[in-house]
């Protein structure tokens, strides 16, 4: 690797504490190769898992996790309904364990996909053993980065479950999850086929990353120079998921400083536009879909007549439609929107980590107060005594 990251000499990024945020960003498209190449390797024996339960059309598939791993299959579940063989839902596991009952149903067969970098968060590991407890034919996909997590340790006894161990490079160090998200949402996406990750060359989303790794820095540092005190994170179905991901790492790596929400183009009308004003900066991620880009074009034309926000930029794999001063990737036009999200998240990503370089933060360990933690604490689970979904013997 260079000796320098985003501007700054690696030396400077260690002293001001994001060393490794920086590096965890940047290493993405390389990463992904791996985890592309895992994925290669392993696929007779995901096949093998996976095949039969698929061929049930009475499966369901939830997608689950807490923080950034619910945001994977947040941006997972509109790709995957396009087969409309499939029922898919994404249910973040800290709302699956305070209901568990309003999620799970004995007599449904069910793949609980877990998302997971550390697998040790109380809310995944609970997730995990309430359908284990409340489902009749329960199966367990889990996609990890660390071997020594709990989850990884609960499927190496269970046949009913499979563990997916991600590189150890994608076990992000720093607070942050970056390669982590990305290589989990590409790994799962490939699995379930709803993203062309081929087995030899450069993938189209890896170069049109790299490439903007390469030519978005002097726009994100102008952003992260332009002391926006309101980000606000735009994207419809699968970009939606990307939307509340975005929003979230700013958040965490300028810990509060700058306040960061999410909302859908359509949705964002209907009352949250509220909170544009001159020092707002609105980032919309416009879908490639024709039908959806539509509204998303919209929007984006309404809020540059108001003229109210201190900024609106636009991120997109195609031309029509967009400014000089948007971001326009490279060799994206064609790419579906679960595509687009890996090099839209970078940008995201490259924008919280200069943002928190200049409000004086080290976005490895953002949290000054210690309030907030890599992995979760503070969190109790209680058991289930409900009667009515009990499994027997389970």
């Amino acid at each position: 690797m260079n000796n320098d990251r985003f501007g700054y000499a690696l030396t400077e990024l260690e002293a001001r504490g994001a060393g490794w945020t920086a590096r965890e960003i940047a290493q993405q498209p390389q990463v992904w190769a791996k985890v592309i190449e895992q994925l290669r390797q392993r696929r007779g024996v995901i096949d093998d898992f996976l095949a039969p339960l698929l061929a049930n059309r009475r499966l369901r598939i939830v997608l689950t996790g807490a923080g950034t791993s619910a945001f994977i299959g947040e941006c997972l579940a509109p790709a995957m309904l396009r087969d409309p063989a499939r029922t898919v839902q994404a249910v973040p596991t800290t709302d699956l364990v305070a209901g568990p009952d309003r999620y799970l149903r004995s007599d449904v067969p069910t793949l609980l996909v877990s998302f997971a970098r550390s697998g040790n968060s109380p809310e995944s590991v609970a997730a995990f053993d309430l359908a284990e407890q409340m489902v009749e034919n329960c199966y367990h996909l889990v996609v990890t980065c660390n071997v020594a997590g709990a989850l990884y340790g609960r499927c190496q006894s269970r046949p009913n479950a499979l563990a997916l161990l991600l590189p150890d490079e994608t076990h992000d160090r720093a607070f942050a999850m970056t390669s982590s998200f990305t290589s989990m949402l590409l790994a799962a996406a490939a699995i379930f086929g709803v993203i062309d990750a081929p087995p030899q060359g450069e993938a189209r989303f890896a170069g049109a990353a790299q490439a903007l790794l390469r030519d978005a820095l002097p726009l994100v540092q102008e952003l992260a120079a332009g002391g926006f005190e309101r980000v606000v994170y735009l994207g419809s179905n699968e970009l939606g998921g990307l939307a509340r991901e975005a929003a979230l790492k700013l958040l965490e790596l300028t810990d509060g400083q700058v306040v960061a929400s999410f909302d859908s183009p359509l949705g964002f009308r209907h009352g949250p536009k509220s909170v544009v004003n001159d020092s707002t900066l609105v980032v919309l991620f416009l879908s490639n879909d024709a039908y959806t880009r539509r509204y998303d074009l919209d929007l984006l034309r309404e809020l540059r007549r108001d003229g109210r926000a201190g900024r609106v930029l636009a991120l997109s794999g195609q031309a029509d439609g967009i400014e000089p001063g948007d971001m326009l990737l490279d060799g994206a036009a064609d790419a579906p929107d679960i595509e687009l999200a890996l090099p839209f998240v970078v940008f995201a990503q490259l924008f919280a980590l200069l943002q928190s370089l200049q409000l004086g933060i080290g976005s490895d360990t953002p949290s000054v107060s210690g309030t907030v933690n890599r992995v979760v604490a503070g969190v109790t689970i209680y058991a289930w005594e409900g009667k009515d979904d009990h499994v027997p013997g389970r």
